[in-house]
């Protein structure tokens, strides 16, 4: 059974919030954005494709509780770019808070982020293929 995993879901405030940061201030695309009553299927996508982000309105307590906590305060999503100075640089300008300067491991270069919400990220610039093999 060929498979992939094309979104995740994941629990913002509204959607209005989260459509500001991830489509305003990232540049990620708004796919859908669909109207089903009482909630919406709002979809958005990185800049250059992959894993989409279903932005999932909270409700009820439990729910507003998981707000940035969905993976227990752990990196919970990784943003990989080509360019990793660049996008660096474009998000601390967009206000995108950092918990580190960046650091270089084996697998690239890497930074923890977080989204307003509290979601801790990992921005990594995968290291070439010829800094892999030393």
């Amino acid at each position: 059974m060929p498979a992939s995993i094309s979104a995740i879901a994941l629990v913002v405030p509204d959607y209005e919030a989260g459509l500001a940061f991830y489509v305003g201030k990232l540049g990620f695309r708004l796919v859908d954005d669909i109207d089903q009553g009482r909630k919406r299927w709002v979809v958005v996508e990185p800049p250059g494709g992959g894993t989409r982000l279903v932005l999932a309105r909270a409700e009820g307590a439990e729910q507003k509780a998981a707000i940035g906590n969905q993976a227990g305060g752990r990196v919970f999503l990784f943003l990989e770019t080509d360019d990793f100075a660049r996008d660096h640089a474009a998000m601390l300008a967009a206000g995108v808070r950092f918990e580190e300067a960046p650091r270089h491991e084996p697998y690239g270069s890497v930074a923890v982020w977080r989204d307003p919400f509290g979601n801790r990220w990992d921005l990594i610039g995968p290291a070439t293929a010829a800094a892999q093999s030393r």
